[in-house]
């Protein structure tokens, strides 16, 4: 091996290294927070939203996801799961403030798991960015997922799950209002499909992945613009 050769060597490996670790880092920061898919909801229209998680509390197995209903939602409906039982706190109206769902058996970390509401946004939240508080309870502690970034802020250490409202779909009747109460569509052919969100679908794990790949051909320049000078 040459000099020029083994001086090249240290330079790509920490290119390598680098892009490595950040193309690790990606789906750890992806999966540290409850989801929620679709992330984009019409109102006045039923929509199944599904929260899921990857990760206990601090590796202890989650025993409990407790997930408290926003005001601009019309209606809410648990989905049915064999692996959890749930329950319910009913407000006045009917409609439920919180849903808990417990499971059968904990759900160890690392493992992948998800619990799904139908919901009825009400048509008076269109353009709203609405929050669904999430309490994740453990064997051992548990995480109030409950923190709203500012506009312009970075996204805070227990982020909620937010779903933002577009406007009614075409032909959705109005006839929803502001807070609970309003009557769901219970036309299937309406209820849009949800879509079961990965880490590749958060923006820090994509720029992460991005990061990795600039770092990685930047030290592939470098090592080849110090070769030509030594040539």
């Amino acid at each position: 091996m040459t000099a020029s050769a083994s001086r090249r060597t240290p330079l790509v490996a920490t290119g390598s290294l680098l892009g490595l670790a950040l193309v690790l880092a990606a789906p750890l920061a992806a999966s540290a927070h409850i989801g929620v898919s679709p992330e984009v909801a019409p109102a006045g229209t039923r929509t199944t939203l599904h929260f899921s998680f990857s990760h206990g509390c601090e590796d202890s197995p989650t025993t409990t996801l407790a997930v408290d209903i926003p005001e601009e939602v019309a209606t809410a409906t648990p989905v049915v799961d064999g692996e959890w039982t749930i329950t319910r706190d009913v407000g006045a109206d009917g409609v439920p403030t919180r849903v808990t769902f417990t499971a059968d058996e904990p759900i160890e970390s690392g493992l992948r798991a998800s619990v799904a509401l139908d919901v009825t946004f009400a048509e008076a939240s269109t353009g709203a960015t609405v929050a669904f508080p999430v309490e994740q309870t453990c064997v051992t502690g548990s995480t109030a997922w409950n923190e709203v970034a500012e506009a312009g802020a970075e996204e805070p250490e227990h982020p909620a799950p937010v779903v933002l409202v577009s406007a009614p779909e075409d032909g959705v009747a109005s006839e929803h209002g502001a807070s609970h109460g309003g009557a769901a569509s219970e036309n299937p052919a309406e209820t849009p499909a949800a879509t079961e969100q990965t880490g590749t679908d958060d923006p820090v794990a994509r720029g992460l992945a991005a990061a990795s790949l600039a770092t990685g051909v930047g030290a592939l320049v470098v090592a080849l613009w110090r070769r030509r000078a030594r040539s």
